[in-house]
């Protein structure tokens, strides 16, 4: 049996809030627990992840180790230029 008077009064049915709606409930020395995030709302487990690029340190990393770039426009670029090498290379074929 725990001691009288030193153990902090246990409240089993305790309320997790997200968000301000209760979650579960669990057992815990506070009778509510206020959480910013859990698992119903985690991109980890919910599949949806976002990045978070402060500074573009995503683009920088990228063209740091020649991964190219994160975002469809600079692919829209390269696929340009891709396109105007045999046009070019057609256009000097015939002159020759």
């Amino acid at each position: 049996m725990p001691k009288a008077d030193i153990h902090p009064t246990w409240y089993p049915d305790a309320k997790v809030i997200c968000n301000g709606e209760v979650v579960m409930t669990t057992g815990s020395t506070q009778p509510e627990i206020t959480v910013d995030v859990w698992s119903g709302n985690h991109p980890f487990y919910t599949g949806t992840q976002k990045i978070l690029d402060t500074e573009g340190r995503v683009d920088r990393f990228m063209r740091k180790y020649g991964m190219g770039s994160t975002d469809s426009a600079s692919g829209a670029k390269k696929a340009a230029k891709t396109s105007e090498a045999p046009a070019s290379a057609e256009a000097e074929a015939p002159a020759a």
